[in-house]
């Protein structure tokens, strides 16, 4: 016979499953900060896309890793020609205001899930989230 006051492994190890698994990161929303991207990103979500709607110029020295380079002024015929309306995309520009004219011609193009990224390329450096370009270098 066993004794009571003994624990058993495998009723031990069910409990404690949930403390195992790790818990997803937030869906997107119409704006998401930095740390939610960068967890999305972490989680292995590859089936998003990040757009920079900078000018040449800034995407070339320096970006998000990975960000797709589509001036604003030619934001909605690229995008439209290249991505999925059910694309999950996240936009950044030199500032919140442009980012959110950015996202208001995305959804004006049809575009069904497209989020603000807070802060920009700024915001992505402080939560330490990966860039390129010659200006990340340094």
């Amino acid at each position: 016979m066993s004794d009571p006051q003994t624990t058993n492994p495998i009723a031990e190890a069910k409990e404690n499953v949930n403390e195992a698994i790790p818990t997803p990161p937030p869906q997107q929303m119409p704006e998401s900060s930095a740390q939610a991207v960068k967890s999305r990103l972490q989680w292995g979500e590859p089936a998003l896309t990040i757009l920079d709607v900078r000018d040449r110029g800034a995407f070339n020295q320096g970006r998000i890793m990975g960000a797709i380079p589509m001036p604003i002024d030619e934001l909605s015929d690229r995008a439209t020609a290249s991505l999925e309306p059910q694309r999950e995309i996240y936009v950044y520009g030199d500032n919140d205001q442009q980012s959110n004219e950015a996202a208001s011609k995305l959804r004006e193009a049809g575009f069904e899930s497209v989020s603000v990224l807070k802060g920009g390329l700024t915001a992505w450096k402080a939560v330490s989230g990966a860039t390129e370009g010659p200006a990340e270098q340094r």
